[in-house]
This record gives structure tokens, C-alpha cells and sequence, in this order.
């Protein structure tokens, strides 16, 4: 993946089955839900309180304390080798 690409935009252009990123990246959809690895949580962070994203997550299925969307994790050197979920059901 290019620096600076998000997570679901590599997810989608490769073919990652469950990572939908039906609205394009524009965190309108939460169809791009995964869970962190426990292990790599820190580094990744959560979304920020009252942002877009935490307040889309609350609508996604199937979320958990290191719920993210995709859309909203940059791919950077320091996330190589992230280990992520997928919820059961993804809208």
C-alpha cells in the first residue's frame, strides 16, 4: 500500500473480501467497520470523541472497544504488519 492511503482504499483496490467502503472513504457508511488486534490498538488509537467516526460507529454491527473504520486509518510504516478483524456481518 502507498503511504498516505487508507486502510480501506487498500482493502478495496485489492479485493479484501468484508471491506465494502461503500461511500468511497468520505465516513459516511461505516461499511469499511473492522476491530484493532488488541496488540496493535495503541498504535493505531481510537477515533476521537465526537468525531465523524465515533459517531458512525455507534450504527455499525457488531462494534467493540477497538471498533475503527477503515476509511479512517492512514497507512504508514509505523502499521506494518496491522492485525485487524472483521465483524461478523458488515452492512
Amino acid at each position: 500500500l502507498a503511504d498516505g492511503w487508507s486502510l480501506m482504499q487498500g482493502a478495496t483496490t485489492n479485493g479484501v473480501d468484508g471491506i465494502l467502503g461503500e461511500c468511497g472513504g468520505s465516513c459516511a457508511c461505516a461499511t469499511c467497520h473492522v476491530h484493532v488486534d488488541d496488540a496493535w490498538i495503541e498504535r493505531v488509537g481510537l477515533p476521537e470523541e465526537g468525531s465523524m467516526e465515533s459517531d458512525l460507529i455507534q450504527f455499525a454491527e457488531g462494534t467493540t472497544e477497538t471498533s475503527r473504520l477503515a476509511c479512517q486509518i492512514p497507512m504508514v510504516p509505523e502499521l506494518d504488519g496491522l492485525v485487524l478483524h472483521l465483524p461478523e456481518l458488515q452492512h
